[in-house]
C-alpha cells in the first residue's frame, strides 16, 4: 500500500502543478483552492502516507490501509471536482464538496486509527 499511495500521490503533484502554472499564465486564481487542496490532500498527505506504511509494515498490510486508501483516492476528485464548479460558480456542486469532504475526513480518521493501532517499534 506504501508505494501505491507514493505513485499516486505524484499523480496528484502533477494535477496540482499543473492547476498552478495554468492560473499564472492566465493570470486568473479562481482555482487556488483546488490548487491548494489537491497538493496538500493529493501530494503532501498521501506522500507522507505512503512513507509511513513503508516504514511501517504493519500497518501497510492492514485493511484499513487498503480503505484508507480507496476512500481517500474517492473522496478527493469527488470534493476537487466539486470545489472547482462551486469556486467557479455552480452554487449546485455545495453537495459534492460536502459529500467529497466528509469521506476525506473518515478516510483520514481510518488512517489515523491504523497508525495508531499498527505503527510501534521494531
Amino acid at each position: 500500500m506504501g508505494l501505491k499511495f507514493i505513485k499516486i500521490s505524484v499523480v496528484y503533484f502533477v494535477i496540482g502543478v499543473c492547476i498552478g502554472m495554468y492560473m499564472s499564465m492566465t493570470q486568473k486564481f479562481t482555482f487556488t483552492s483546488v490548487h491548494v487542496h489537491i497538493n496538500l490532500l493529493g501530494w503532501m498527505s498521501m506522500a507522507l502516507a505512503g512513507l509511513i506504511y513503508v516504514a511501517f509494515p504493519s500497518a501497510e498490510k492492514t485493511t484499513l490501509a487498503k480503505v484508507h486508501f480507496w476512500i481517500h483516492n474517492i473522496s478527493l476528485p469527488i470534493m476537487m471536482i466539486g470545489l472547482a464548479f462551486l469556486v467557479s460558480g455552480t452554487e449546485k456542486a455545495e453537495p459534492a464538496v460536502a459529500t467529497g469532504g466528509t469521506l476525506m475526513v473518515l478516510g483520514i480518521i481510518l488512517f489515523a486509527i491504523n497508525v495508531l493501532k499498527n505503527c510501534k517499534n521494531k
